[in-house]
């Protein structure tokens, strides 16, 4: 658990960006109940759907066996969850591995704030977390700190999440040499193969195979990556770390997998691939800001500078730059504080020019650096970190590179080739391979930009006009593929 990451120039810590952008929320269509809806897209080949995600208004009590269990909302959440979980790997896994998912032998509940009894050889007081102990077969969890956080921030969601994140262990446990696990493997696999089960399990829930829980694919499946962008690993640890988690990047692509395929896909997640696609670097010594830059006019300009290196053989002219517009467009549009304004009409002056109209002062405090300590006391945090910013800032630019394309800039899929672009420009500009660049990319810039995009209200991920892509499920799935894959992988996104 920790905090985002940066973006870095050579001599001089980077920038960064995401213009967290109050914009407009899609509409929703009819659907196929009250309180429900579903709009245009998919989600991992699921329609996009909006409604409350939790306990089923219909759920039974749990009846599972739970050590120290009370009888409030926290306990009766991680009960069911815990229940619903076990019922989900008795089916799977021997469905498709052909063993039997045996229960945990024990659940136990705690108040780390004042119990004090032993777990696997460790007292609970204090003890602010969820895990599973393999030597004693026990999983166990804080009501008292660790669940109403995670409940105060995702929702039940939350809970289910790292619960089922926790039951991926077990599953590991069950397997044995069928999950790739031995005494040596890095702790970073272990938890991306439980990222990558807990997204099996979510697809389950998302069918509505689940007697407990429903979740929606829009603002639930959020919630569910959200809560991994809560736990990911801080900015310049290593993947080899001992207690390495992985970052945000690394921990919502391996729920995707889950989500998107069967549990065997999950096995396949083993130390080469997690070496393959990395982003987990060590700081370098020019990072005198642990890699975040302030916005400024300067910053900006490096960062265009940066994009135009990128983009140079499909951007013929960058946009005109406007700083003193508040992000408006000249004839008054656009999506303040940052806007890309295509510049097609013409005024009395004659052609209007493309511009991007960015308000640096009102995007300044939303490039900072993430107050962690504010996350974990359940406070508003006010920075996003730099390259949530300029990652905006890319998205806008990028809205040039598809108007100089003549494809429509105001349809959603204009929002899914601006996140790609996002990351095809964030690998041109990765440090590791890119020394010599004007700017390059810094550990856990990749997890700004994924918190920006799994706001309601991203613009990362948006049409001209500011509509956000419904899902942050896509919305993180477009820019991995740009990371990935480049921008050719960019031309085949959304068609």
């Amino acid at each position: 658990m920790t905090t985002p990451h940066r973006l870095g120039r050579r001599r001089t810590a980077l920038i960064a960006m995401v213009g967290a952008v109050t914009l407009a929320m899609a509409a929703c269509g009819d659907g196929p109940a009250p309180g429900r809806a579903v709009t245009e897209g998919d989600i991992g080949g699921l329609p996009v759907s909006h409604f409350d995600s939790g306990l089923k208004e219909a759920a039974p009590g749990p009846t599972i066996d739970v050590d120290n269990v009370t009888d409030g909302p926290i306990d009766t959440v991680a009960s069911s969850a815990s229940q619903d979980v076990e019922r989900y790997w008795s089916a799977s896994l021997p469905d498709r591995f052909g063993t039997t998912f045996e229960p945990v032998e024990r659940l136990v509940s705690y108040d780390s704030g004042t119990d004090d009894f032993l777990i696997c050889g460790a007292s609970v007081q204090g003890l602010v977390n969820a895990f599973y102990c393999p030597e004693e077969d026990t999983v166990g969890w804080d009501r008292g700190a660790l669940f109403p956080l995670l409940d105060d921030q995702f929702g039940p969601i939350g809970v289910l999440t790292v619960l089922a994140h926790e039951y991926g262990h077990v599953v590991q446990h069950r397997l044995g040499e069928l999950a790739g696990i031995s005494a040596v493997t890095p702790t970073i696999v272990k938890e991306l193969q439980a990222d990558c089960f807990t997204g099996n399990y979510f697809r389950w829930v998302a069918e509505d195979e689940s007697e407990f829980f429903e979740v929606s694919t829009s603002e639930g499946i959020n919630q569910a990556l959200s809560a991994l962008h809560f736990v990911r690993d801080a900015p310049g640890d290593l993947r080899h770390d001992i207690d390495a988690h992985g970052t945000a990047f690394d921990r919502t692509y391996a729920f995707q997998v889950g989500f998107e395929k069967d549990p065997g896909a999950c096995v396949e997640i083993d130390e080469q691939a997690v070496d393959e696609r990395t982003t987990q670097y060590t700081f370098s010594e020019q990072d005198n800001r642990e890699g975040d830059l302030p916005l400024t006019e300067d910053t900006v300009e490096l960062a265009l500078d940066s994009l135009d290196a990128a983009f140079d053989d499909v951007v013929a002219e960058r946009p005109e730059v406007l700083t003193d517009s508040g992000g408006t467009c000249p004839d008054g549009t656009g999506t303040p504080p940052l806007s890309y304004c295509p510049g097609d009409g013409t005024d009395a002056s004659g052609t209007v020019d493309a511009a991007i109209a960015i308000d640096i002062d009102e995007l300044a405090t939303l490039a900072e650096p993430i107050d962690q300590r504010a996350e974990w006391e359940g406070r508003e945090v006010e920075g996003y970190g730099d390259f949530a910013v300029f990652a905006a800032l890319a998205s806008r630019y990028a809205m040039g590179v598809q108007q100089a394309a003549d494809v429509p800039l105001d349809e959603l899929d204009a929002g899914l080739r601006a996140a790609c672009y996002v990351g095809a420009w964030a690998n041109f500009a990765n440090e590791p391979r890119a020394r010599d660049r004007i700017l390059r990319l810094s550990p856990g810039d990749l997890d700004e930009a994924i918190l920006e995009m799994l706001r309601q209200d991203s613009l990362i991920a948006s049409t001209v006009d500011g509509i956000p892509v419904p899902g942050g499920f896509a919305r993180v799935e477009a820019l991995r593929t740009g990371f990935v894959d480049g921008r050719q992988g960019c031309r085949d996104t959304a068609g």
